[in-house]
């Protein structure tokens, strides 16, 4: 699934970048036959039809607005650190990626990592936290602790893990052996807070019950594939450094502010409202009638385009009206007429 993931974002960015490279109005010859050609710009008005081309070239207003406005911001340790966040997630497949989708190393930085970030930088400058979203925060927060980890995917196994731990071998050495998280590399190492993704909120709510050194039972998480169909999966929790909020909240407000933050950027209406102000902000127009709505779900039409739809939608009615007074009228005879 990562692999799919990665090559999509890929191959969505040469769309765009091929799009791009076209003019509809490019004479350019692309292909030659005997007694015909096809040019750039026959070309570009075929694929300009194609719904995935559309979205490309969304994606690539979308990404230049950004970088145009945000990019100047990031800085080039930024994008290593980026770089080597996704190459330790696809591990030796990542160059196989990059091959496959046309990208070196460079131009997946510049094209694809850079552009990314800015847009991440665009929704940051939208973000608004108030006082009253950290007491929100505040409320359910449990701050980061250190602990070890062991996830299995069937019950034997956890068992198994369980029992070997209670015999007298080490958690580290049974999270590395048995272990499906990916802290497992680590000997089981993890550290998470109550607004932490990686971990289902049961298996959470469970680990900070315990004390420093104290192990859970196996705890039964159910969630919910890709499918939709429940599955259960099955932790071992060791405690290594717990900690309580306390009461001053001052204390943890990098955290919280944080948290609220991710929460408004999760929010499904925040990106799009931020899309559009950008966009308008950027005074982008679309030029191409048949592309015309291809950003029509972040901005407003214009308002030529309000009056003119304002004005079929009142000729419509009107005729409807015509319509229904002809009909009546008609019936109206035909009752004279008896």
């Amino acid at each position: 699934m990562k692999k799919n993931k990665i090559a999509v974002a890929l191959v969505g960015m040469v769309c765009a970048m091929t799009l791009a490279a076209c003019s509809p109005s490019g004479n350019e010859e692309l292909v030659t036959m005997k007694g015909d050609k096809i040019t750039v710009g026959e070309f570009f008005q075929e694929i300009k039809k194609d719904q995935n081309v559309q979205q490309s070239l969304q994606n690539t207003i979308i990404f230049r607005v950004a970088e145009n406005a945000y990019g100047k911001d990031i800085d080039k340790k930024d994008i290593e650190a980026k770089l080597d966040e996704v190459k330790a997630q696809f591990g030796d497949t990542f160059e196989e990626q990059l091959k496959s989708a046309g990208f070196t190393e460079a131009s997946y930085k510049d094209s694809v990592i850079k552009p990314q970030l800015a847009f991440d930088k665009m929704l940051d400058a939208h973000v608004d936290v108030k006082d009253k979203d950290l007491e929100s925060v505040w409320a359910d927060f449990h701050p980061e602790v250190d602990a070890r980890l062991i996830s299995v995917k069937d019950k034997e196994t956890a068992e198994k893990a369980l029992e070997e731990i209670n015999v007298g071998t080490d958690f580290e050495t049974v999270a590395r052996e048995k272990s499906e998280h990916a802290s497992s590399k680590d000997k089981g190492a993890i550290k998470f807070n109550s607004a932490s993704q990686e971990l289902p909120e049961d298996v959470k709510e469970a680990a900070f019950k315990l004390k420093n050194d104290e192990m859970s039972e196996i705890i039964t998480s159910k969630q919910m594939d890709q499918m939709g169909q429940p599955v259960e999966s099955f932790y071992i929790v060791k405690m290594v450094k717990n900690q309580e909020k306390g009461t001053d909240m001052s204390a943890f407000k990098d955290e919280l502010t944080k948290i609220a933050a991710d929460a408004q950027k999760a929010d499904q209406e925040f990106i799009p409202a931020v899309i559009g102000k950008e966009l308008t902000k950027a005074n982008v127009k679309v030029t191409d009638d048949e592309l015309k709505n291809v950003l029509s779900a972040f901005v407003e039409k214009p308002k030529e385009d309000k009056k003119e739809a304002d004005s079929k939608d009142k000729d419509k009615k009107d005729d409807a009206d015509k319509d229904e007074k002809t009909t009546e009228t008609k019936e109206a005879d035909k009752e004279e007429s008896k």
